[in-house]
């Protein structure tokens, strides 16, 4: 980043991109208003299945966003499989240059309603906890933090700068996906608000993943009367169980997981129907599609006489895959070391929102929020030291993404 000019107007056009020192003193001015920011989320109940809750945290972003001048939407979600969710959060700033750049995060949790008054946000030492103070409170604050701390270095050298929230992240972005894909196509880079790791390095990869239901069908009959007239629907369940299980690590990084095994209802009835729920997680696209079509495959071939098998994939959550990461990767590096931070690029095993995202061909990169860990439990936990310097370089890669610093 070049040399900055004296700035001593919040949203005048700069005659260069801020310096690492500019963006530095601008996130630490602004973090009374993180950290204002975090506890009023962390204390809002936020279930993914909590519509009311998360209504309430979108309606709290909206008007932040429209205090800090964006332009608001609140866009209703359809209900999926009879569930209602809250709505997404779209802001959006104009700048005076051609990228168009989509920042996003999520507004909901994995916790019940009642959480946020059992265990409110709190701070001990340089420690904030409550739930989803790490996934992904902070996310959402940061996103807010960075956007004002080039607004206050007067820094609009970006197309449009967009600032995307979501009501379901944590059950798989059945209501958002599709409303997500049309805010993020065509967009010349996509920031994904994730927590970083534990140790502080950035997301550039994470694992696809499938979840897949496969119900066997067989013929009930009395077990001691007429056995032999019973199709065991069990027995070819658990034929698949030892089978299904036995591919994982055939390929590198490659896991199955029968996680729900059922059959039957009474020990004197050869048990007609079975039901495995299974997870399949993988590398690349082409292993993920790969597996799914070999358990369909297998399902064809029925071992127990007489039975028959569906498979049903719930969910397909492509990979975000290191080819679709690694020019937004080698740029952050670059902010990141003169800024004077040290860190990685990592691969994790979880998806998130930006899979998607990233399936659609536009250029992501993850884990760019403050340094937390312990999500989805008691002991959730953020590194509120590493706010600042995490909002700087989330404001110095917009910077360098606007400048044209190459995105694959």
């Amino acid at each position: 980043m070049g040399r900055g000019t004296t700035r001593t107007t919040t949203g005048t056009r700069t005659a260069s991109p801020p310096t690492p020192s500019e963006l530095r003193d601008a996130a630490r001015v602004l973090d009374p208003r993180f950290r204002s920011d975090l506890r009023r989320l962390v204390d809002i109940d936020s279930g993914s299945h909590d519509a009311a809750g998360v209504t309430r945290a979108a309606d709290w972003a909206a008007g932040a966003m429209r205090a800090d001048g964006f332009e608001v939407e609140v866009v209703p979600t359809p209900p999926c499989d009879g569930a209602a969710y809250g709505p997404v959060v779209v802001g959006r700033r104009r700048g005076e240059g051609s990228r168009r750049i989509v920042l996003f995060a999520h507004l909901d949790t994995v916790f019940p309603a009642g959480t946020a008054a059992e265990r409110p946000f709190r701070i001990e030492g340089a420690t904030a906890s409550g739930p989803g103070v790490c996934d992904d409170a902070a996310g959402v604050a940061a996103g807010f933090a960075a956007a004002r701390a080039l607004d206050h270095l007067g820094y609009r050298a970006f197309g449009e700068l967009v600032l995307v929230l979501t009501p379901d992240e944590e059950v798989g972005s059945p209501a958002s996906r599709a409303i997500m894909a049309g805010l993020v196509t065509g967009a010349d880079a996509a920031l994904c608000l994730e927590c970083a790791r534990e140790n502080g390095d950035l997301v550039g990869a994470r694992k696809g993943v499938a979840d897949v239901r496969v119900t066997v069908h067989g013929r009930a009959a009395h077990s001691g009367v007429e056995p032999e007239r019973g199709v065991n629907a069990a027995v070819e369940a658990a034929r698949l169980v030892l089978e299904l299980q036995e591919l994982s690590g055939t390929v590198p990084g490659l896991t199955i997981n029968v996680g729900r095994v059922a059959a039957g209802s009474r020990a004197n009835i050869v048990p007609d129907t079975a039901e495995l729920h299974l997870e399949v997680r993988s590398v690349g696209l082409e292993e993920l599609v790969a597996t799914l079509d070999a358990i369909d495959d297998r399902a064809r071939r029925p071992v127990v006489e007489g039975a028959r098998i569906d498979v049903e994939r719930l969910d397909v959550c492509p990979p975000l895959e290191r080819s679709a990461t690694a020019g937004l990767a080698a740029m952050a590096l670059d902010v990141a070391g003169s800024l004077g931070t040290d860190l990685e690029v990592a691969a994790t095993g979880g998806a998130s929102d930006a899979n998607f995202v990233a399936a659609l061909g536009v250029p992501t990169l993850d884990g760019l929020g403050p340094v937390g860990g312990g999500d989805h439990g008691v002991d959730e936990w953020l590194d509120l030291e590493s706010a600042p310097e995490r909002i700087a370089l989330l404001a110095g890669l917009v910077v360098a993404i606007a400048e044209g610093g190459p995105l694959r």
